[in-house]
C-alpha cells in the first residue's frame, strides 16, 4: 500500500517552496523506502528551484540525506529494513564500459527508483537528483542506499550524499593529492572546506584558502588551511605562488565553478600541475584560453563529479574515520531545522550564512 508523508516541493521556477503531502508507492522491483533522519540543504536544491536544472516541475527537493531503510523491493539483496544508510545519487550499473573497465566511479548508466512519487492528485514528482529526501521518508533504487556505521550522527554523515563528498573527493580522488603536495582551493563553501580537510587528509602540506569573505576563509583555517587570501583585496593568483615558493600549486581545485575562478585557478597551479574544477558552472558561462599556454603548461585539466567516489568504498571509510575523530564532520553542520525552514535556509546559504543547514527529523 502507498503512504503519505510531508515533504518539500518547488511547483514553479523561483517560486517559494512548499510543505505538502506526497504519496510513496510500495517499492518495486530494486526499490526501497527510506526513512529520512536528516537531509541538508544544497545550492543544488536552490538550482532545482531556480530551473537551473530542468524544467520537470514540481521536485521533490532534497539529496543529501541519511535515513533507515523501511521496506525493500523484489530482488533486493544489498540492504534490508534496518540498515542505517547513506544516500546518494549515483548508483552504479556494474555493466557499463566504465564499470567494465574497473572505472565505477564514471557510470554512465546510475540507476533511480522507476516509479514515481506523487502529490495526492495523481501529479507526478520529480525527485532531487533521483532522491526527493525533503520528506519524512523517499522512495529510491536501492543502489542508492549505502550501508554505514549505525552509531554516526545523521545530519553530520548525511553530507557525505553530496557536498562533504564533491569537495573531499576533487582533493582525494580527482585531485590525487599526496603527501607533501600543495594545494589551492578557491571558494570556501561547503565544498571549498570539505576539498580543504580532504588535501588535510591526503598529506598536503600547504593547503592555500581563496574566497571573497573573510568568514568563510575563517572556515577554512579552522579545517586545515595553512594560508588564507581575500581575493577582494588580493590577486589569488600571485598570493598563490607566494604562498608556494614561487611556482603555484601542484593541485587547484576550483570550488565556485565560474569563468574567471577557473582561469585563475589554471594560472595558479604549478607546471604540470592539476586543476580540478568541482563548482558547477552555469549552461552560458563560457572560457576562452590561449591554447599554447594549455599546451606549454602540461599536466590536467580535471572536472570533478560526485568527487570520483565510489559510495560502497568511500562512505563506510569515511564514516568510521568520523567516528574516530579523525574527520570532523560535526563542524560542517552550522545548525539544525524544521522541515518548513527550507526556505528560510535557501536565504540563508545565498548570503554565505552557514556551511550546511541541516533538516533533522
Amino acid at each position: 500500500m502507498s503512504q503519505e508523508v510531508r515533504g518539500v516541493i518547488s511547483r514553479s521556477k523561483g517560486a517559494p517552496v512548499e510543505v505538502t503531502t506526497i504519496v510513496v508507492p510500495d517499492p518495486g522491483p530494486g526499490e526501497a523506502i527510506v526513512r529520512i533522519q536528516s537531509c541538508g540543504v544544497c545550492h543544488t536544491d536552490l538550482h532545482y528551484r531556480e530551473g537551473g536544472i530542468n524544467d520537470d516541475y514540481p521536485f521533490l527537493l532534497g539529496h543529501e540525506a541519511a535515513g533507515v531503510v523501511e521496506q525493500v523491493g523484489e530482488g533486493v539483496t544489498d540492504v534490508a529494513p534496518g540498515d542505517f544508510v547513506v544516500l546518494n545519487w549515483r548508483a552504479v550499473c556494474g555493466v557499463c564500459r566504465a564499470c567494465r573497465r574497473g572505472r565505477p566511479w564514471y557510470c554512465f548508466n546510475t540507476h533511480n527508483a522507476a516509479q514515481r512519487m506523487t502529490l495526492t492528485d495523481g501529479t507526478e514528482l520529480a525527485p532531487a537528483l533521483g532522491i526527493g529526501a525533503f520528506a519524512e521518508k523517499t522512495l529510491v533504487h536501492a543502489g542508492q542506499c549505502t550501508k554505514v556505521n549505525p552509531a554516526a550522527r545523521p545530519a553530520a554523515v548525511g553530507l557525505l550524499g553530496c557536498g562533504v563528498m564533491a569537495g573531499l573527493g576533487a582533493a582525494m580522488n580527482t585531485g590525487n593529492v599526496t603527501r607533501g603536495d600543495s594545494v589551492a582551493v578557491i571558494g570556501c563553501g561547503g565544498v571549498g572546506d570539505a576539498a580543504v580537510v580532504g588535501a588535510a587528509l591526503a598529506g598536503a602540506t600547504t593547503i592555500v584558502a581563496v574566497d571573497t569573505d573573510s568568514r568563510k576563509l575563517d572556515w577554512a583555517r579552522q579545517f586545515g588551511a595553512t594560508h588564507t587570501v581575500n581575493a577582494s583585496e588580493t590577486d589569488p593568483v600571485e598570493a598563490i605562488r607566494a604562498a608556494t615558493g614561487g611556482f603555484g600549486a601542484d593541485v587547484v581545485i576550483d570550488a565556485v565553478g565560474r569563468p574567471e575562478t577557473w582561469k585563475q585557478a589554471f594560472y595558479a597551479r604549478d607546471l604540470a600541475g592539476t586543476v580540478v574544477l568541482v563548482g558547477v558552472p552555469t549552461p552560458q558561462m563560457q572560457i576562452e584560453l590561449p591554447l599554447l599556454d594549455v599546451f606549454g603548461r602540461g599536466g590536467a585539466l580535471k572536472s570533478s563529479w560526485y568527487g570520483d567516489c565510489l559510495p560502497s568504498r568511500d562512505f563506510p571509510m569515511l564514516t568510521d574515520l568520523y567516528l574516530q575523530g579523525r574527520l570532523d564532520l560535526d563542524a560542517f553542520v552550522t545548525e539544525e531545522i524544521a522541515l518548513d525552514q527550507v526556505e528560510n535556509a535557501f536565504d540563508r546559504m545565498h548570503h554565505g550564512d552557514v556551511l550546511r543547514s541541516v533538516v533533522v527529523f
